[in-house]
């Protein structure tokens, strides 16, 4: 992770089944402000395709989105 990414917001999401993981990133997208970050760490292999298409879908932009120790990384920009 670049140090220009600060991190607003951190969201364990591990346990959860898909689409939990997409539904509480988009739950908690409004907590942070524009621009700001949410990191969220999930172990549902699911959330690698339904976070990224969330993003796409409401104009907000993942950052980051890699699996590192069998947990799957994100770092979701609050854009609008």
């Amino acid at each position: 992770m670049s140090e220009e990414n600060k991190i607003d917001l951190e969201l364990d999401l591990k346990g959860l089944l898909c689409p939990l993981p997409m539904v509480k990133v988009s739950q908690n997208i409004g907590k942070v402000e524009v621009g700001g970050i949410i990191r969220a760490v999930a172990t549902d292999p699911g959330a690698m395709a339904d976070i990224p298409a969330w993003a796409k879908s409401t104009g907000n932009e993942v950052l980051q989105a890699e699996k590192v120790d069998g947990q799957f990384v994100f770092l979701v920009k609050r854009v609008k």
